[in-house]
Order: C-alpha cells, then sequence, then structure tokens
C-alpha cells in the first residue's frame, strides 16, 4: 500500500515551480490531489490530466485566490464536494515584490503578505474544520531561509515568511490534541521556473556559498513533504526543516 493510499491533499500554487513537484510526488505516493491556480486555465487542465494519467488518482484543478477569505472558504467546501474529505493542506502559493524599505511601496507589502501569508490563515482555518472531524490531519507550509535570517531588499517577503513560521508553531499546539500535524519547511536556493531569470553569475555565487554546492530542487523539498504529510512523521509537529543545502544567509 502506498505511504498516502486514500488521502487528499490541497496544495495551492501547484501548477508550477515547488508546488508542481509537490503534486506529483504527493500524487506518486497514492494521494488524491486537488490544487489551485490563478490565471492559466491551459495550462492547469494540462497538469490535472498529467496527474490523472501518470499516476492514476483523482486531480482536479481549481482557478481560486486563497487570499481572499470568502475565496478560501469556497475552495475548502468544493474540496470536500468533490473528494469527500480533506486529509493534507500544503500553503505553498508565494510571491515575491522586492525592493528596498525606503522605495517599497505599500502595494508592494500587502500583495506579499496577503498572498504569502494572509491566504494561509484563511485555508488553514477552513481545512482544520473536517481534519477536525477526521482527527487527522497535516499541515505544511512552505516558508522559506529568509524568513528565518532576512535579506537585503526583501522586507515584505521576509515577513510574511517568519509570520508563516510563527502561525505553524500556534497551530501545531492549538489542533494538536486533534490529532493534527502542523510543519513548516524553509527551502534556500531552490531552481525553479522563478529563478531562471537571474544571471548565470548570480547563481554561481550563490552556490558557492551552499555546503553542498549545488542549487535545490523541487524534488528535494517535495520529499520532506511526503515525509510530513504521512505517517512516517507521526510524531512531528511544529517543526522548521531546512532544505537548503546547509545555505547560512
Amino acid at each position: 500500500m502506498k505511504l498516502l493510499q486514500g488521502k487528499t491533499a490541497l496544495i495551492t500554487g501547484a501548477s508550477r515551480g515547488i508546488g508542481k513537484g509537490i503534486a506529483e510526488k504527493l500524487a506518486e505516493a497514492g494521494a488524491n490531489i486537488a490544487f489551485t491556480f490563478l490565471s492559466s486555465v491551459d495550462k492547469a487542465n494540462t497538469f490535472q490530466s498529467h496527474l490523472t494519467s501518470t499516476y492514476g488518482v483523482i486531480a482536479i484543478g481549481y482557478q481560486s485566490d486563497a487570499s481572499v477569505f470568502a475565496d478560501a472558504e469556497k475552495l475548502v467546501n468544493d474540496v470536500q464536494r468533490d473528494f469527500g474529505t480533506l486529509d493534507i493542506l500544503v500553503n505553498n502559493a508565494g510571491i515575491t515584490r522586492d525592493n528596498l524599505l525606503m522605495r517599497m511601496t505599500e502595494d508592494q507589502w500587502d500583495e506579499v503578505m496577503n498572498t504569502n501569508l494572509k491566504s494561509a490563515f484563511n485555508l488553514t482555518k477552513f481545512a482544520s474544520k473536517p481534519m477536525m472531524k477526521n482527527r487527522w490531519g497535516s499541515i505544511i507550509n512552505i516558508t522559506s531561509i529568509v524568513g528565518v535570517s532576512g535579506n537585503t531588499g526583501q522586507a515584505n517577503y521576509a515577513a510574511s515568511k517568519a509570520g508563516m513560521i510563527g502561525f505553524t508553531k500556534s497551530i501545531a499546539k492549538e489542533l494538536g490534541s486533534r490529532n493534527i500535524r502542523s510543519n513548516a519547511i524553509a527551502p534556500g536556493f531552490i531552481e525553479t521556473e522563478m529563478t531562471e531569470h537571474l544571471k548565470d553569475d548570480v547563481i554561481k555565487e550563490w552556490i558557492n556559498d551552499i555546503p553542498l554546492k549545488r542549487s535545490g530542487t523541487a524534488q528535494d523539498v517535495a520529499n520532506v513533504v511526503l515525509f510530513l504529510a504521512s505517517e512516517m512523521s507521526s510524531f512531528v509537529t511544529g517543526q522548521v526543516i531546512h532544505v537548503c543545502g546547509g545555505l547560512e544567509m
């Protein structure tokens, strides 16, 4: 029997990058997959078909903005209607709007906080209800090492990701008695579509600072998500696992 056979996972922002890798890894382990996307319907439909045909699971993409409170509630209700349950939540959706503090606009701050942090609050609030009913659940928040150490030009991003860490630890204490675990993963430099615009010399500089001397992949993160989503981590909650190759920022 596969590790996540019979489980349903909801993953935000899963049509590309780290989220896509997570969805594929959990589907490979037998989980049915609900995922969100914002704009590219054709791309989402293609990915939905890929998950179903490749892994033999039920997969449905939902065009939804989890940073909107009412939309998050509707999303969770739709997932329960379509799948019958919700066992695993991966709050992965995230954006950057980098700028130095003195140049950062209110919109740049608000957009990052809403997408990265408020969406995690919204979905966790509603997803925890079916998990409490089932007395089983795993909530996994994708934060960042920037949320631990900070980074120049990323005050908004760092604040949102640090907020996710505090949120993760608080929820772990609140929901632990219902057998619901809450953990966070802090990736370092991961090569995705978002990093393709970086110059080669910038990438080399990053990699030079990483003890393992390579960048990470979406699969590196997805492997840890699988561990936290499954019973392999049944006594792990309130933790932040760094997936960064030993990078210290």
